[in-house]
């Protein structure tokens, strides 16, 4: 039954102090509590324990579904768990608790299950002995920790940043507020009648008792506490929102009707927090009823917008698609269908559009005194465009059947088209559609980053797209962005779009060679640097592509890219074409391919250069002097130098020119022990070699950096000086 009921999944603990609680008992009785496994025991195999979050389940779906299609299988299960949270909630133990506890003991596991889910059960179900139970829990309301629970759980769901933080526990939160937020009406009967009560109190949420009902729908106690001469009107501390605005907000329509009947409420009046009205709230989220009662008033203002983004109840109603609404505002004088917001410049048809609301937006372009090509005022975008950015072919479509629509007008930020929007975010509905049209440059490019649309399909990979704009003969092909000076062709080898690559380079007009203006970087250096193989390849079966073209930066050609990033296919690729140096150096570092390779540990690539004859295994670099071995050592690569150690024409020793370290110096002061052992092994390397700079040793870099390992392997050489100063 308590499996079977459960709000949420228990977990062992709480399930076998739930099970072990006894009605009329004041206290707890530990001995009554099972154990988990005689719990698990008892139920024949029919309930299991998940081991990753201890939570008790049945066995199956199935047993789940066979349970649940007998409600009498079970006697009166929503009494006997609420029965039971009650007694919990309120034996002496758990009354005496702290009401500013943020959560509950573990001692008491059951705690925060009773806390926040009795009203749920005893809602279903009212008993005298759960009347009794809650009557005596309410009494003390604010001062039980049981008020704290449930307030902190409701916040924290609802709220990404919740106001009510719980330190100084549920003040003010009495039996009234928590029976108006539980909504049991037979005992919130009872509430009002144990003593006389402060009705319009507020609790420490700023909320009063009414407040809490319409949050929560509670429609029965609206009514009941009505009744008793409570303020219809009275707004929240925190947001200024009248029990209206709760209700419209939140979407109980049923509280709304009721509050308007009233002639206390007044049905204009706007939170303090962002100036919404009711009627605002309940067009937001489409609650054509609510919409139906306010409208139906005279009083009721139907075009004011909200004094925060200055949007209307028809703003929002646009953005949301909600059609029946919008329907009943346009009938109503005092709705301009064309105000856009203070905020964005944005009026409901722009919206609409953004969203693919294709239905509103042929709503309001029937209207005479909408401006189908009006556009907002952040960044200049028509509806056109905003439906063309996100897709919305349907309404792109109808957008262009308008008269006073251009289809080429571009926004004011980045000066992008809808056609270049629509490339840049892969709709190719949406580019089809522009295409067809004689009024649309297919080579126009933003003002921003000076992109084409073919520019932006290349980029993104949209092979669709790109085809479509290479069959238009006004489609340059090769034309470059403004601010990287990257063609079509270097961002989709840069992105590894191998079909955008194979579409473009089939044609006369794209040069395969074309470097980019910012790095001076060709769509083989990009393809290799970023490991595209398949580029790679297409691109070296070109004879016009210089496989071996170094960059303006750095001066690196792409076989070092692909070397030092440690692309081996690539690498593989490039060592088989005899028109590429695999010695050649880069001129910002003087690195040789090898150097990149040994330096970031790409050992397959180190063994490719190695067994052949034309890469010298031994070349320092043009910047420290360094050799292919000491920035391997440097940096641990074990498996890196133990390859450069086999060879004989590779130095074990040789120190670098700017600090005078060799390679056992920097694995000492790196702290790389296995290539420590790996060199102090050879016959031919200096442990108590200094640098040139301090003259500090080997021994002094490992103990300065704390290396024992290093250290200790030091010391055992005989020929090390373990009393040697530097020079600084």
């Amino acid at each position: 039954m308590w499996v079977l009921y459960s709000e949420r999944p228990l977990r062992g603990e709480e399930l076998c102090h739930a099970l072990g609680v006894e009605i009329g008992s004041a206290d707890p009785d530990l001995e009554n509590i099972p154990t988990l496994r005689t719990l698990v025991a008892s139920c024949l195999g029919l309930v299991t324990v998940e081991a990753s979050s201890s939570t008790v389940r049945l066995v199956h779906i199935t047993l789940q579904e066979h349970l649940s299609s007998d409600p009498t299988l079970f006697h009166h299960p929503h009494s006997a768990i609420a029965e039971v949270c009650l007694t919990y909630l309120n034996f002496g133990s758990v009354r005496d608790l702290s009401p500013t506890l943020r959560s509950a003991p573990s001692t008491i596991p059951f705690l925060d299950y009773a806390s926040v889910h009795w009203g749920r059960y005893a809602r279903s179900e009212v008993t005298g002995n759960i009347k009794t139970l809650a009557l005596r829990l309410l009494d003390i309301f604010d001062r039980h920790i049981c008020a704290q629970l449930l307030l902190l759980r409701y916040y924290n769901e609802i709220f990404e940043e919740p106001y009510y933080r719980g330190k100084a526990g549920p003040v003010g939160f009495t039996g009234l507020h928590g029976v108006a937020f539980l909504g049991i009406v037979e005992i919130a009967e009872g509430v009002l009648d144990m003593k006389e009560w402060d009705v319009n109190a507020a609790d420490c949420t700023g909320s009063a008792a009414l407040t809490w009902a319409a949050i929560r729908g509670q429609e029965e106690v609206v009514k009941m506490f009505l009744e008793r001469g409570v303020n219809p009107d009275q707004a929240d501390t925190f947001y200024g929102r009248t029990p209206l605005l709760w209700a419209a907000r939140n979407g109980h329509s049923g509280i709304v009707k009721i509050l308007l009947k009233r002639g206390d409420v007044n049905p204009n009046q706007a939170d303090t927090s962002s100036g919404w009205t009711p009627l605002l709230y309940a067009a937001r989220n489409g609650d054509s009823r609510a919409v139906n009662l306010f409208l139906e008033r005279g009083d009721v203002d139907p075009g004011r917008a909200d004094t925060f983004y200055g949007q209307t109840p028809l703003f929002w109603a646009a953005r949301n698609g909600h059609s029946r609404v919008i329907e009943m505002l346009l009938e109503r004088e005092g709705v301009n269908p064309d105000q856009a917001d203070t905020f964005y410049g944005r009026a409901p048809l722009s919206l609409a559009a953004e969203n693919g609301h294709s239905g509103v937006v042929k709503m309001l372009l029937e209207r005479g005194d909408v401006d189908p090509g009006q556009a907002d005022t952040s960044d200049g975008r028509t509806p056109l465009l905003w439906a063309a950015r996100n897709g919305h072919s349907a309404t792109v479509k109808i957008l262009l059947e308008r008269g006073g629509v251009n289809p080429d007008q571009a926004d004011t930020f980045y000066g992008r088209t809808p056609l270049l929007w629509a490339a840049r975010n892969q709709h190719s509905g949406v580019v089809n559609i522009l295409l067809e049209r004689g009024d649309v440059d297919p080579n126009r490019s933003d003002t921003k980053f000076g992109q084409t649309p073919l520019s932006c399909a290349a980029q993104s990979g949209q092979e669709e797209v790109a085809n479509m704009l290479l069959e238009r003969v006004e489609v340059n092909p090769d034309q470059a962005d403004t601010i990287y000076g990257r063609t079509p062709l270097l961002w989709a080898a840069l992105n590894g779009n191998s079909g955008v690559v194979k579409m473009l380079l089939e044609r006369g007009d794209v040069n395969p060679n074309q470097t980019d203006t910012k790095y001076g970087q060709t769509p083989l250096l990009w393809a290799a640097q970023n490991g595209q193989d398949e580029v790679v390849k297409m691109l070296l079966k070109r004879r016009d592509v210089n496989p071996d073209h170094a960059d303006t930066e750095y001066g690196q050609t792409p076989l070092s890219w692909a070397a030092e990033k440690g692309h081996s296919g690539v690498v593989k690729m490039l060592l088989e074409r005899e028109d590429v140096n695999p010695d050649q150096a880069d001129t910002k570092y003087g690195q040789t391919p090898l150097s990149w390779a040994a330096e970031n540990g790409h050992s397959a690539i180190v063994k490719m250069f190695l067994e052949r004859g034309d890469v010298n295994p031994d070349q320092a670099d043009t910047i420290y002097g360094r050799t292919p071995l000491s920035w391997a050592a440097e940096n641990g690569h074990s498996g890196v130098v133990k390859m450069l150690l086999e060879r004989e024409d590779v130095n074990p020793d040789q120190a670098d020119t700017k600090y005078g370290q060799g390679p056992l110096s920097w694995a000492a002061e790196n702290g790389q022990e296995e290539v420590v052992k790996m060199l102090l092994e050879r016959g031919d390397v200096n442990p108590d070699q200094a640098d040139s700079i301090y003259s500090r040793a080997p021994l002094s870099l490992a103990a300065e950096n704390g290396h024992s390992g290093v250290v200790k392997a030091l010391l055992e050489q005989r020929d090390v000086h373990t009393a040697r100063p530097d020079n600084s």
